[in-house]
């Protein structure tokens, strides 16, 4: 081969890899300072909660970049968590969740599923109130603006966690919804960490009949997806 076309080769193999990275860029996008939890093409650093009481056949998959979450078969769902646990941190993920979906963002979780959670229920005005997930949740402050959620598109969440009775912070599309201090700590047997996880909920209506939900419009296809997630720990 000669000279002209090994610097040809090369200079193709470094365009390939300038796009390589770009796409990936535009893939993982977080704030500056933080730890990617997803890397936008596997599901490394997660797995499929087996005890919880949502289910554990759950479908993950990546799609155009985002963790997608499918009910397998129709009405199983499950938890998707880290697994690592986290105590002290801020949480930054972009959240895309249909019309009549109910999911959730769990987080110092067990592996279970006990833990706080932010509600992820659209088109009812519900969507980021604290709740707590098999516990009791001593202040669960409701979003103070619901308009600020963009139904069937993404949503930019942040979250703040410091603390042993913790301080809670919560900002949707860089609005602040909420901001609480906790005046105990709320967990099981005193535990201050533990793991995040994407509640995959098991009761979408799958014809729209107007039922408790008020439209039960999610069909089986219907997907939760999560993308650009990451964390920045608070030492």
């Amino acid at each position: 081969m000669g000279w002209c076309m090994l610097r040809a080769s090369a200079a193709v193999a470094a365009w390939l890899s300038l796009c390589a990275a770009a796409g990936f860029a535009q893939t993982v996008n977080i704030p500056e300072g933080f730890t990617p939890l997803f890397d936008g093409k596997t599901l490394k650093g997660w797995h499929w909660s087996l005890t919880n009481h949502h289910g554990s056949t759950g479908k993950a998959t990546v799609e155009d970049g985002a963790l997608t979450l499918k009910q397998n078969p129709y009405g199983q769902g499950g938890l998707l968590v880290t697994d690592r646990k986290y105590k002290n941190f801020e949480l930054s993920l972009e959240v895309k969740a249909p019309f009549g979906c109910n999911s959730g963002i769990f987080f110092r979780s067990t592996e279970s599923g006990s833990a706080y959670q932010i509600e992820l229920l659209p088109g009812t005005g519900t969507t980021g109130n604290l709740l707590g997930e098999l516990m009791r949740v001593s202040v669960a402050p409701k979003v103070t603006d619901p308009s600020v959620w963009k139904d069937d598109d993404f949503n930019v969440m942040r979250l703040r966690v410091e603390g042993d009775a913790p301080h809670l912070t919560l900002w949707i599309n860089g609005k602040q919804m909420w901001d609480v201090q906790e005046p105990i700590n709320d967990k099981i047997a005193g535990e201050t960490s533990g793991v995040i996880g994407l509640q995959l909920h098991w009761s979408a209506a799958y014809e729209p009949t107007g039922g408790s939900m008020g439209t039960g419009a999610a069909k089986p296809d219907k997907a939760y997806q999560f993308r650009n997630i990451g964390i920045k720990e608070i030492r």
